[in-house]
């Protein structure tokens, strides 16, 4: 237990950050296993603009450059790959390289020997693990040995607002609990959803919570979780926080009908920038979406950003964050020796290349590499870049999304509590209760 908590507090307070950036939410795996005879490895990975086609030019540059050692890609929605990829492993058809988000999943991956210990590959390829962030390898530790590669960018979640609706609101974004109540009413009024909400993925509900439980009790109550403590979802900070989003809920925050939304379409990106919401908690990767798909919204300076609002009397420090610190790839421990030595050639030589940095970068994210401060300064983004990378290099606790932290049966019960926290069909405390039978699951 112990080193497993030491693994656990290097990734959930990254307070000794060196320069860090922010992170794209796309994923690697394969074509189907048993398809890379000729010498090549396969890979997943998660569809979506502008992600997709970063991902594709970089698989492209390394096929190209290496045409006995292809990686052939297949790619997938982010809800569905999740549930492909446990399954695919469970069956020990896993593609050979496999994404994560790292923490708890890839955890049980580790001790399940599903995946390769990449321990001794790294400290036989110093230059790789040096070039990229040291806070970004807490995730991908599992008792003291590395079992993923970070990859990508790493993505604080920001409270996003309309620049243009404010305007005729005459408002300014909230910095406290109690603006954004006043807000909810401010822009119900004006016939506004205040709110968008990809409710249906369950995953963007959660980022409210995890900023509300650190914003009322600070990041200790999450880490009492993690370390499975007795009731500790009953706290009574987390019971606090509970009851302040079903007050959200109540107080018609949300879009109407925001349980059939799902992020997976970027709809509810969509709600934010076509002036049908006036405000989005979400990823930082999702700038870039906005960018791509918002018709000049984003270049005409409408959207705007601000921290997750304080609450009065609570215990966290307003600077704190939470989101993902990276992507990781692992190595299927199923795939041939041929494929996994592909995987590593792709490590190395195929993962953040210089295209690949610039094309995060001109997407509006920061990669998790060192040495990049001229890049994010000379972009056109630069502004929205200097607030990811200041948020998340200021953070004297960032604290890794819940669902990817947990064990997958504990994320599961999670998630699906949380559905119901917000339909309002359970209470605060019966949400408590339900999840404190998952501790230690």
């Amino acid at each position: 237990m112990e080193q497993k908590l030491a693994s656990r507090r290097s990734f959930l307070s990254l307070a000794a950050l060196v320069p860090i950036a922010a992170y794209t939410l796309t994923a690697c795996g394969s074509s189907g296993p048993g398809d890379t005879s000729s010498g090549g490895a396969s890979i997943w990975a998660l569809s979506g603009q502008p992600n997709e086609d970063i991902r594709q030019a970089t698989i492209d540059a390394f096929n190209k450059a290496n045409p006995d050692s292809q990686i052939k890609p297949t790619f997938f929605q982010n809800d569905a790959y999740k549930t492909k990829i446990k399954t695919a492993i469970g069956a020990g058809q896993a593609p050979t390289i496999i994404h994560g988000w790292g923490g708890g999943t890839l955890r049980t991956y580790a001790e399940a020997g599903q995946v390769e210990d990449l321990t001794a590959w790294f400290d036989e390829n110093p230059e790789v693990k040096g070039r990229l962030l040291e806070s970004t390898f807490g995730a991908a530790t599992v008792d003291g040995k590395i079992y993923a590669i970070p990859t990508q960018t790493v993505t604080p979640i920001i409270f996003y607002y309309n620049k243009e609706l404010f305007d005729q609101a005459g408002a300014e974004p909230p910095a406290t609990w109690d603006d954004l109540m006043a807000l909810t009413k401010t822009f119900n009024d004006m016939g506004v959803a205040p709110l968008s909400l990809g409710g249906q993925s369950r995953w963007t509900s959660m980022m409210w919570l995890e900023y509300l439980y650190d914003r009322v009790g600070g990041p200790e109550v999450f880490t009492a979780i993690y370390n499975g403590e007795p009731d500790a979802w009953s706290h009574p900070a987390a019971i606090q926080a509970t009851t302040m989003i079903q007050d959200l809920v109540k107080a018609n925050g949300f879009i109407k009908g925001f349980t059939s939304i799902t992020a997976d379409s970027n709809a509810d990106q969509a709600l934010l920038y076509t002036n049908k919401a006036a405000m989005m908690l979400h990823g930082g990767w999702t700038y870039g979406g906005m960018k791509n798909d918002g018709a000049g919204f984003v270049e005409g300076g409408k959207l705007g950003w601000v921290n997750f609002p304080t609450v009065e009397g609570g215990k966290g420090d307003p600077k704190n964050t939470v989101g993902n610190p990276a992507g990781y790839q692992s190595i299927s421990s199923k795939a041939s020796d041929t494929e996994k030595e592909t995987a590593k050639k792709f490590f190395k030589d195929g993962l953040l290349t210089d295209e690949e940095i610039d094309s995060y970068i001109k997407s509006g994210s920061v990669p998790i590499v060192t040495g990049i401060e001229d890049k994010l300064n000379e972009s056109d983004d630069k502004e929205f870049l200097s607030f990811e990378y200041e948020l998340t290099k200021n953070a004297p606790n960032f604290q890794q999304s819940w669902d990817q932290a947990l064990s997958p049966t504990a994320a599961e019960a999670l998630l699906s509590n949380i559905d119901q926290l917000f339909l309002l069909s359970i209470t605060p405390e019966q949400f408590a209760s339900n999840m404190n039978a998952t501790l230690g699951k």
